[in-house]
């Protein structure tokens, strides 16, 4: 995945103070060498929409079969009893499931705050996981009593949203190249947040120089609302409000249409691509294809644990492949240009031109697949890995750093994290 989208073969990567220095054949190194015989190197996956909360209420009975809006007010009364606690241990949770299938870089988008809840709990999972991270401080501040979706009590003022935006943005936003924390702005959605809200929010992310991120034309109930509520498609909708640009990148997008995906490309404002969601939710299949052939800017999310159910991010990117080839035909996506929507294309749309790549000078993101196993058997490219490979690295390297090592993460406790998730999720659903 550099400039030139080569595939060494038999080569060497050679990783120093966070930084990929060489690529090539016999270099040598006096520090560890890590024996990569019989595998596949790309770049750390790049995860650009997710909900690490989520991992606490997966496979919930109620919502299971549910669309969306149906789905989310099943949802949000559990997700109202959400401590500070809950959100650090499903947050550790899902960044270990990330990282394991060759994730290093994951956004995240958090937007509710029940019960002294703040984004550094998150931030401080993902520091304990070991993973470059870039949470996005969201908000809904429309509840049920004023037509919005969310129940009264998990809205928040909007004075105080934008308050708190400008806070963990001045604490913990890190602007320099092969920064592990960045922070950005997220108003949930059209419908859970005023209009005020969204232009006051875009304001505010200029002034501070980051960027901005909320779903948008996730399905046909959202496509209705914002032509009931706001007379427009959600494009214009986004276009009207300052919410288009290079600091933009909105998830989902499975509706938009032609006008709206040529405003994208102008603006090279982002989309990140949900498949295996929109699948599980009955959204749809978004036009990736379309996109990427007019220009726009594509990333992968997993989107959250409650509408995936898993976090797999590999496994994301074959959903991507196949489903963009069941809408357009078997020629219509390979597994490298998926892989590069995995890789490259999701760490430009969070503005990270260092990662995403295996190039010299490049961010030490490293993933290393071993496919020697029963998954790959036969296959004639062991490069095709999204055709016929594994859906977990052996080892990961984030910032040099080795966070999986033998399939193993070797950052933190992972399975006592597990089992404090077992208590609190059983907590939820005794409740």
């Amino acid at each position: 995945m550099d400039d030139d989208r080569r595939v060494l073969r038999d080569a060497d990567v050679l990783l120093r103070d966070g930084q990929v220095v060489a690529l090539g054949q016999s270099l040598t190194t006096a520090g560890e060498v890590v024996d990569a015989e019989g595998c596949v190197v790309t770049p750390g996956l790049v995860n650009t929409h997710h909900h690490l909360y989520q991992t606490l209420t997966r496979a919930v009975p109620a919502a299971q079969d549910a669309l969306l809006f149906g789905w989310l007010q099943t949802l949000y009364p559990i997700w109202a009893r959400f401590t500070p606690e809950h959100m650090y241990v499903s947050a550790q949770i899902g960044l270990a499931e990330l990282a394991l299938s060759g994730c290093t870089l994951s956004s995240d988008h958090l937007y509710l705050y029940p019960n002294g809840v703040r984004l550094e709990d998150t931030i401080a999972a993902a520091e304990e996981v070991g993973l470059r991270f870039h949470p996005t401080r969201g908000a809904m501040s429309i509840g049920e009593s004023d037509g919005g979706l969310p129940p009264d009590a998990l809205v928040e003022e909007e004075a105080v949203i934008l308050s708190d935006m400008a806070r963990v943005i001045d604490a913990f936003h890190d602007a320099a190249p092969g920064a592990m924390c960045r922070v950005g702005v997220a108003p949930c959605s059209p419908f859970s947040v005023s209009r005020e809200l969204m232009r006051d929010a875009a304001v505010l992310a200029r002034d501070k120089g980051v960027m901005m991120h909320t779903h948008l034309a996730e399905n046909d109930e959202d496509i209705a609302y914002s032509l009931e509520q706001f007379g427009c498609r959600p494009g214009q909708y986004a276009e009207d409000l300052g919410w288009v640009g290079l600091d933009v990148w909105h998830a989902h997008c499975v509706k938009l249409d032609a006008s709206e995906i040529d405003l994208f490309a102008r603006t090279g404002t982002g989309v990140a691509h949900c498949p295996c969601s929109n699948c599980r939710l009955g959204s749809g299949i978004a036009p990736v294809r379309a996109m990427r052939d007019a220009g726009v800017p594509v990333g992968l999310g997993v989107d959250g644990s409650a509408s995936n159910d898993a976090g797999n991010l590999v496994a994301e990117a074959r959903q991507a492949m196949l489903l963009q080839r069941v809408a357009r035909g078997a020629d219509a996506m390979s597994a490298q240009e998926a892989l590069e929507i995995a890789t490259r294309g999701g760490a430009d749309i969070l503005g990270r031109p260092e990662c995403g790549r295996l190039s010299v000078g490049a961010r030490a993101d490293v993933a290393i697949w071993d496919v020697s196993g029963i998954e790959a058997a036969g296959s004639w490219d062991p490069a095709a890995l999204l055709l016929a490979g594994p859906n977990t690295v052996r080892d990961l390297f984030v910032e040099g750093r080795q966070v999986v090592r033998d399939g193993q993460v070797t950052t933190f406790d992972l399975q006592a994290a597990m089992r404090k998730q077992a208590v609190l999720a059983n907590g939820l659903m005794d409740g």
